[in-house]
């Protein structure tokens, strides 16, 4: 529903700077098309790049009133693609912040249609649908698809690889690791698809599960009904990027499992904060030793595969090391420490772009060929 030249406002109400603001932070570094404005009015009027790190020219102010005044002309005559308000937030319970409430009003007032990740369905409520101007529309993008199936391994059967990535914690990078290494797959004239799993990953890409949504006896089947309608056509040198979600680590995640059933993963990418010791939302909750973690995803892997699986079963390929709080300097010797306590190669698509990862899996998977 999210045309890719719509021009966008993000609501980001406390979230610039922190986790909090993920989905939207997300859309700031990866959404090809125009966002308009920001609004955070604990930001307004600073500069984006030093409040959030994201090189990118877009105004943050602090109320709709003044992102609507920075919309393009046509925005809102229903001449040119319609302008849309956007929850860039991803609050705990996926509950409706009150403070954005006001800002959403006076968007639908004015024109704007609406895209919530929310677990609150937004369109069904009556004072905001009622806002509702002719042909504009609200999109809760966080619903269970139609036609769900049990899964049954039938991702196995692809051809190409398909990577999952898998990360220590919430939060760590999992969607960013794989948009990284698809945008150096392309580049680099290859065949690479991303299956976005978040509310995130679908608002940039226009497509994908949530996966979230889907009840649990139903989860592996809607993974693996996703990851075969993004690879239909592909061929034997694709490369099918499964966006993770939550953590084994994590006492409240399930998410996990499902996508491995799912996917059927040729290949894992482990993402993982350097430093990071304990989940970090849940500090009494240690996080294990990296070497244990990659064992187990390992282990988890190489169940519920068909016994005529073309490639054996996934191996933690490398790790996609978020290192985005440490200096540059800090951030070599993470990566050089990672590499040498896991013996396996470690890399910050985030921080110096997918090339290097793409580089190495594809050496690896061309070693195995051979």
């Amino acid at each position: 529903m999210l045309a890719p030249d719509a021009p966008l406002v993000l609501l980001q109400h406390g979230g610039l700077d922190n986790l909090s603001g993920k989905t939207g932070l997300a859309m700031l570094r990866y959404r090809p098309g125009p966002i308009a404005a920001v609004i955070d009015p604990d930001h307004a009027g600073n500069d984006l790049e030093q409040v959030s790190g994201i090189r990118r020219a877009v105004p943050v102010v602090a109320s709709m009133r003044q992102a609507l005044a920075l919309l393009p002309p046509d925005a809102l005559s229903g001449q040119g693609p319609g302008a849309v308000a956007v929850v860039g937030l991803a609050p705990s319970g996926g509950r409706l912040p009150p403070a954005l409430r006001g800002d959403l009003e006076a968007g639908l007032r004015a024109g704007l249609s609406l895209a919530s990740g929310l677990h609150s369905r937004l369109g069904e409520d009556p004072s905001l649908a009622a806002l509702l101007l002719p042909g504009r529309w609200i999109w809760d993008l966080r619903r269970e698809p139609e036609d769900l199936v049990v899964a049954a391994a039938r991702a196995s059967d692809l051809p190409g690889r398909r990577l999952l990535a898998v990360g220590s914690d919430m939060a760590v990078g999992k969607m960013s690791a794989c948009l990284e290494l698809q945008a150096a797959a392309l580049r680099a004239g290859l065949d690479a698809r991303f299956v976005a799993t978040g509310q995130a990953g679908i608002l940039i890409t226009g497509s994908g599960l949530a996966l979230d949504a889907v009840r649990v006896d139903y989860a592996a089947g809607a993974v693996e009904q996703a990851v075969l309608q993004a690879a239909a056509g592909a061929g034997p040198a694709s490369l099918v990027l499964v966006e993770g979600q939550g953590s084994i680590c994590h006492p409240g995640s399930s998410a996990t499992l499902p996508l491995l059933r799912g996917s059927q993963p040729t290949d894992l990418l482990l993402v993982h904060r350097a430093g990071q010791t304990t989940i970090a939302k849940q500090p009494h909750i240690p996080l294990p030793p990296l070497g244990q973690l990659i064992t187990t995803l390992e282990a988890m892997a190489a169940l519920a595969r068909p016994f005529d699986a073309p490639l054996p079963p996934a191996r933690v390929a490398a790790i996609a090391l978020n290192t985005g709080h440490l200096d540059p300097e800090a951030a070599a010797a993470a990566l050089a420490e990672t590499a040498r306590l896991t013996n396996l190669p470690c890399h910050d698509p985030v921080r110096g772009g997918g090339e290097a990862l793409l580089a190495t899996l594809l050496a690896a998977w061309n070693a195995t060929a051979a």
